[in-house]
C-alpha cells in the first residue's frame, strides 16, 4: 500500500499558473489526475506519459518525476476551480486502481476574478 503527501491547497489567480503536486513512497506506473467539481462526478484529466481526457485542453499538463507527479494549469480560468484527485495505475492496468485522498482547491484567487 502506497502512501501520498501533498500541500492541503492551492490557490491561482486568473490567467495565472499553479503546480498541484503528489508524492508516493512507491514508483507507479502512472500517476493520473482527476478533476471534480461541486456535485459532479470526478473527470479524469491527464497522467504522465497518457492523452488528456475528453475536452480537457491543453493548458493542463501532468508530468513526473520519480515518485512526484505534478499538474500544472496555466492561464487558469474560473471554469477551473474544483477539487483535483491524483491516483496510479499499476503496470498493465486499463483504468485507476484507486483515487486517493489527495485534494487541492483553487480557491478565492481563481473564483474572484
Amino acid at each position: 500500500q502506497s502512501s501520498w503527501t501533498q500541500p492541503p491547497s492551492s490557490s491561482v489567480s486568473l490567467g495565472g499558473t499553479v503546480s498541484l503536486d503528489c508524492a508516493t513512497t512507491q514508483s507507479p506506473y502512472r500517476i493520473g489526475w482527476y478533476q471534480q467539481k461541486e456535485g459532479e462526478a470526478p473527470r479524469f484529466v491527464h497522467c504522465d506519459g497518457c492523452s488528456r481526457g475528453e475536452g480537457i485542453p491543453n493548458r493542463f499538463t501532468a508530468t513526473r518525476s520519480g515518485t512526484t507527479g505534478s499538474l500544472a494549469i496555466t492561464n487558469a480560468q474560473a471554469e477551473d476551480e474544483a477539487d483535483y484527485y491524483c491516483g496510479s495505475w499499476n503496470s498493465g492496468a486499463t483504468a485507476l486502481d484507486h483515487l486517493l485522498g489527495l485534494q487541492y482547491y483553487m480557491g478565492d484567487g481563481i473564483k474572484g476574478g
